[in-house]
Parts: structure tokens; C-alpha cells; sequence
């Protein structure tokens, strides 16, 4: 499942087709996670100074998590308002415990 720029959808999980609990809303689309450590990977990814590609990404073989992130999460100008997000969820997480 893959949310471009300007998805006004929320994520639902798509085999059950329920919706996702870890997901908030940016300027750019919904960031979502199936759980906690998908979101600790996507927090590292983007705010990762120096961002190395995997040997085989040339190839054509883009098979892994960071390399299907939609392109708005990948771009540096965007570090910012993915890292507030990924706040914000934690931030829900903590008010409903």
C-alpha cells in the first residue's frame, strides 16, 4: 500500500480493511505505521543525516521498507513536519494509556 502526495484517505489495513491506528494527517498526506517499530524505522530513515542506498537499489530490486516510502516522506525539506507527526502519534499513544 502506497499513499502519494495529496492522499486524503485514511490507511486501512488491507487485509482486514480496518483502519490503522497509528496514523495522523500532514500537509502532504497521511503518515501511517502498523506498529510501533515500523514507526521507529521510518522516524530513523528520516531523520538520518546521511542516507545510504542499499547495493542492489540500482538494479531495479527497490524491495525494501524505505525504498516504497512515498517520495514526500524521503524529501529533506519535508524532515521537520515527519518528525512532528511521528510525535504527534507518539503523543496519542501516551493520552490514551
Amino acid at each position: 500500500m502506497t499513499l502519494v502526495h495529496g492522499t486524503v484517505q485514511r490507511a486501512t489495513d488491507p487485509y482486514f480493511g480496518a483502519p490503522l491506528l497509528l496514523q495522523v494527517r500532514t500537509r502532504n498526506g497521511w503518515l501511517w505505521a502498523y506498529n510501533l517499530e515500523h514507526l521507529d524505522v521510518i522516524r530513523r530513515f528520516v531523520q538520518a543525516s546521511l542516507r545510504e542506498r542499499a547495493p542492489w537499489y540500482d538494479t531495479g530490486r527497490k524491495m525494501t521498507l524505505v525504498a516504497r516510502l512515498p517520495v514526500w516522506i524521503k524529501r529533506a525539506k519535508n524532515r521537520d513536519e515527519i518528525l512532528r507527526a511521528v510525535s504527534r502519534i507518539h503523543a496519542s499513544l501516551s493520552a490514551t494509556a
